[in-house]
């Protein structure tokens, strides 16, 4: 029985997600510690219809010799999770290791597995690898940089197509195929993905995801028309006292998320004894986090190394700002293609008016660099962060910015393995010391937009070689890793660290041809 695959014809595809579907069978398995990992139970495949294993549940769990965990191994089957067992050729470079991954981390339609809470996709996609058995939605912007230098148009084209479906199916791209992550998005990187697809098969790509693109920004947009006072949010969208529009995270749920539950019931019980907080709200901060791809930093945090001051939904950052202006500046020039005139002129003063808002409300001349603005306290946060550089990525600071932020980097940021996340050492996993592959390509990027080709340079060299360092160590490409200790592991984090790795692999390719 444990290896029966209950087929998706006998409860058909439902997208309800497991805490929901389970209620408290979910919240008694979470809360026993039946897996060492939240995520594991979340993933779990029911062997047969989950109305009879709630029925079941019910009925034999007040039994004095009731065993939750053999009930859950007799009644679910965990996730298949992408092992290690794929070994690199002791001789092979760290180029041709990842060239061989992109096979084992490919998901093929007719493979996925049904009856759980995985979301099955029209299309072959690349996955993280590890527990992250699903695709992510920031993550493949990443990705699809190194299937580009690997000549895999194919899979870049069906990874959009996928999202594509997403945005048609639900409005909006959720954080990862999964239906416990169906209440949030991630940072909106489609127009990126779009616009490195039309760099290979020219602009006809913008129409043909417009609508896509278009609804993607009405679902981050939500709320926008309101007629509200300043300061004011509604979602994912904060009105601001000169009518300026930004955005930060949101998730439309404020309970434990199913993935880290366990996790996420500690934290909210720490924040109300400590700050009396709403145990509602928390849960909302630290969902909202979740949706930013920094879960979790002290960047989220009033004090930055206490986790249960964690504060995310008061918080406009930088770089999800520097999206939203990316994505209205493509939805101009695709209007534009597509000969809508009026909505042409209309998204591209919507880009130069958040272009605007982003000096008026990020750059503090302090520091000469861009920080989050916390809406709340109305002013910027005190959180020193490599977010700071998207402004670089997105050609939207000026000369002189430029230079301050080049000179803040290389003094502050810059370490013996690449760049630093943060300049705090909490213990969360997008702190200090740990350094992460998309936050390296977008300063890298960034430095080289402005000309900055010696730091960039620097900076390659560095984590290039830390990369290969490791691999040439262990056999292995990682999620994160220490750059300021080149021989220590990276730590912090929900998890143990994962090895595959998507975005990982996909800089190491991009940075390493630019080099050449």
């Amino acid at each position: 029985m444990y290896g029966f695959i209950a087929p998706a014809t006998i409860y058909g595809q439902s997208y309800t997600s497991p805490e929901d579907l389970y209620g408290t069978l979910f919240q008694d398995v979470q809360n026993a510690h039946v897996f060492k990992d939240s995520k594991t139970f979340a993933d779990c495949i029911p062997l047969e219809d989950p109305v009879l294993i709630i029925e079941k549940y019910y009925q034999q769990k007040s039994n004095p010799d009731f065993d939750i965990a053999e009930f859950v191994l007799a009644h679910f089957r965990p996730a298949s999770e992408i092992k290690s067992d794929f070994v690199a050729d002791p001789d092979s470079s760290t180029e041709q290791y990842i060239q061989s991954l992109w096979k084992v981390l490919t998901r093929h339609p007719e493979n996925q597995e049904r009856g759980g809470s995985l979301i099955p996709l029209p299309h072959a996609y690349v996955v993280p690898g590890g527990r992250f058995r699903e695709i992510y939605y920031w993550d493949s912007y990443f990705t699809m940089l190194g299937l580009k230098e690997s000549g895999r148009t194919d899979l870049i084209e069906s990874m959009i197509n996928n999202f594509a479906y997403l945005i048609d199916k639900f409005g909006y791209i959720p954080t990862a195929n999964r239906t416990y992550y169906l209440s949030r998005s991630q940072p909106p990187f489609f127009s990126l993905m779009v616009n490195l697809y039309s760099e290979m098969e020219g602009k006809k790509v913008l129409k043909k995801y417009l609508q896509r693109l278009r609804k993607e920004y009405d679902y981050w947009m939500d709320g926008s028309d309101l007629e509200v006072e300043p300061f004011t949010a509604h979602r994912r969208v904060v009105h601001l006292p000169d009518g300026a529009l930004l955005n930060r995270y949101w998730d439309d749920k404020s309970t434990p998320r199913p993935e880290s539950y366990g996790e996420d019931i500690e934290i909210g019980d720490e924040a109300e004894e400590k700050y009396r907080s709403n145990k509602d709200e928390v849960y909302r901060h630290l969902r909202a986090a979740a949706e930013s791809g920094w879960d979790f930093s002290s960047r989220w945090f009033r004090d930055e190394n206490d986790f249960a001051s964690i504060h995310t939904t008061d918080i406009l950052p930088i770089d999800l700002n520097c999206l939203m202006y990316n994505l209205e500046k493509t939805l101009g020039e695709a209007y534009l293609l597509n000969d809508q005139y009026d909505l042409h002129h209309e998204f591209v003063h919507k880009s130069q008016l958040r272009a605007k808002a982003i000096q008026d409300y990020f750059w503090d001349d302090l520091r000469n660099y861009y920080m989050d603005f916390d809406f709340k306290k109305k002013r910027n946060t005190n959180a020193i962060t490599l977010a700071g550089t998207f402004p670089l990525y997105f050609k939207l600071a000026t000369k002189q910015q430029s230079h301050y932020i080049r000179s803040y980097i290389r003094l502050n940021f810059m370490r013996s393995g690449g760049l630093l996340t943060t300049l705090v050492k909490s213990g969360q996993q997008w702190d200090a010391p740990n350094g992460w592959a998309p936050l390296q390509w977008i300063t890298y990027k960034g430095l080289r937009n402005y000309n900055f080709h010696r730091t960039a340079n620097e900076l390659s060299v560095e984590w290039l070689s830390l990369i290969e360092k490791e691999f040439k160590h262990s056999g292995k490409m990682l999620e994160k890793y220490n750059v300021s200790d080149t021989n220590l592991i990276a730590g912090g984090g929900e998890y143990e660290i994962q090895e595959g790795f998507g975005w990982t692999n996909g800089v190491y390719l991009r940075m390493k041809n630019k080099k050449r």
